[in-house]
């Protein structure tokens, strides 16, 4: 038992930074309200700031692997996990607006560096079973969608703490990881082969966006990010304007993540009748939901919200899995790895874009307006799909 468990001290690690680093992320949107009534700021404003957290974390995925490459796995992973932990500890602070923004791009810094590391090393670390590491990795972030809303609720509620609690808890969690990372992912790196360093040319990756099937997917990626992206960024928002309360819109935002189990179902599925059909139903689903949401407004009860809502989170979490087996699919295996990151950043640079988009929209036209655009976004994704798969055949 002591051995298994053991066994496990990786995967442990790694998931845990990772539930944290989506717990600091989906912290914010639920935030939006009070942050806007406290520093006076406009929902253009934040959605600027959420987008270049965002921005730093989707510019470091490719940085990070290689520099992981080259120093360890283990450096990089606890290397961010004392900066997120040290931003979360200046967001626990009552401090000016401009130290707030400065702290929410440090969390992108922080967060940014893990998730292309840990796959890396998860994969090398339990090669007998790379997908249930890269399951259990991905479960955790998932549940910090579901953790981060909540503990915002509890605190907008409490009349003893306030939100800066939140944050004072991710600091302290962070630093803790990251003195655990240190001690137990050191030992289990695989040594690098130094004398390996046969570089691919920039030319190669680049190549691979003249091949129709492979340019087409990433189309579909990159709506999907926006898309998604921009809802998550702004839902809690949206639905006050519907009438809810900020602790019952984070409630509810919260049940967008508990329905992100799907994606064992969906994975399953795809390796049954194949991963384009899975990803244009699932696709279909969520621009079915999305459009659902908009459509009901404000003249809508909760059960109808988290209803529209579930559908939504359905579609976009039933994707995610699927999105990537597909992806690594379509790359060859010499460049895998490089074409990943790539692909990696533009998506998440597009999926960083959104909240600012919205944010802008919505304080000018509305957010049914900066919805629209999310899922005009979205249909352009499941319609793309659709053609693939129709060409495929």
């Amino acid at each position: 038992m002591r051995r298994r468990l053991r066994s496990l001290d990786a995967l442990a690690a790694t998931a845990a930074i990772w539930f944290l680093a989506k717990f600091l992320r989906y912290a914010f949107p639920p935030l939006f309200p009070e942050l806007s009534t406290r520093y006076g700021v406009t929902d253009a404003t934040l959605g600027l700031a959420f987008t270049a957290m965002l921005l730093v974390y989707a510019l470091l995925q490719f940085p990070a692997g290689a520099i992981a490459d080259r120093i360890g796995a283990s450096v990089v992973i606890t290397a961010g996990a004392a900066v997120a932990g040290v931003a979360a500890l200046a967001l626990s602070l009552d401090a000016p607006f401009v130290v707030l923004v400065g702290a929410m791009v440090l969390v992108g810094v922080g967060t940014g560096v893990h998730k292309t590391v840990a796959i890396g090393l998860l994969s090398t670390v339990y090669t007998e079973r790379p997908g249930r590491a890269l399951g259990v990795l991905d479960t955790a972030g998932a549940l910090a969608g579901v953790a981060a809303p909540a503990a915002v609720a509890f605190c907008l509620t409490s009349p003893r703490v306030t939100w800066h609690a939140v944050f004072l808890a991710g600091g302290l969690l962070g630093l803790s990881l990251a003195v655990l990372a240190h001690r137990w992912l050191g030992a289990r790196e695989p040594e690098r082969d130094d004398g390996d360093d046969e570089r691919v040319p920039l030319r190669r990756y680049a190549a691979l966006f003249r091949r129709p099937a492979f340019a087409g997917f990433v189309l579909v990626t990159v709506g999907f990010s926006f898309a998604y992206n921009g809802v998550v960024a702004f839902l809690p928002r949206y639905l006050e304007t519907a009438g809810l309360t900020p602790a019952t819109a984070s409630a509810v935002y919260g049940s967008l993540f508990v329905v992100s189990l799907v994606q064992t179902v969906t994975g399953d599925l795809a390796d049954r009748i194949g991963a384009l059909r899975v990803i244009v139903a699932t696709l279909a689903v969520a621009t079915v939901g999305l459009l659902a949401l908009i459509a009901v407004g404000g003249g809508a009860g909760i059960v109808t919200l988290v209803g529209v809502v579930v559908v939504f989170g359905l579609g976009s979490h039933g994707f995610r899995p699927v999105r990537g087996a597909y992806l690594m699919a379509l790359l060859p295996a010499d460049v895998s790895g490089g074409g990943l990151g790539v692909v990696r950043t533009v998506l998440m640079g597009a999926g960083a874009i959104a909240p600012g988009v919205v944010g802008v929209v919505s304080t000018y036209a509305g957010f049914r307006a900066a919805f629209g655009v999310l899922w005009v976004a979205l249909a352009v994704a499941a319609v793309a799909a659709g053609v693939l798969l129709v060409t495929d055949r």
